[in-house]
């Protein structure tokens, strides 16, 4: 499973090189803010100086393709990452989880919507022939 970064600063990662990728989830947006890459390789050490001490996540991935943006207003790398192994370590449960509820309240609405499947159905009405 491939994983593209952006991260606004120049890093420039080998293509191949094996990296550690530490996600900070955000307490109030519940989104996920990269707070560190190390380049397992070489041993450099990207790091935010911003990062909150929340939730984190760490994954390993081997560098697929690395493109820094160089002059203009602000600086800006973009990373492909192959994750090792089936890459749950790289989404937030949190995040998952709040889209399972939003899948639960949709399909609670489609059933309102429907009708719902726990009313009781009609008697048949008696045949005659």
């Amino acid at each position: 499973m491939d994983r593209k970064l952006v991260v606004n600063a120049h890093l420039a990662i080998a293509h191949g090189h094996r990296v550690e990728v530490t996600e900070h989830v955000d307490e109030t947006t519940g989104e996920s803010l990269i707070g560190s890459v190390i380049d397992l390789d070489t041993g450099i050490r990207y790091r935010r100086v911003d990062v909150s001490r929340g939730e984190s996540i760490r994954w390993l991935g081997r560098v697929i393709d690395c493109t820094v943006a160089i002059g203009g207003p602000s600086a800006r790398t973009v990373l492909t990452v192959d994750v090792d192994g089936d890459g749950r370590g790289a989404t937030s449960a949190r995040t998952a989880l709040r889209g399972a509820d939003a899948a639960v309240d949709a399909a609670k609405a489609e059933a309102d919507r429907w009708g719902g499947g726990d009313r009781e159905p009609e008697p048949e009405p008696e045949r005659f022939w």
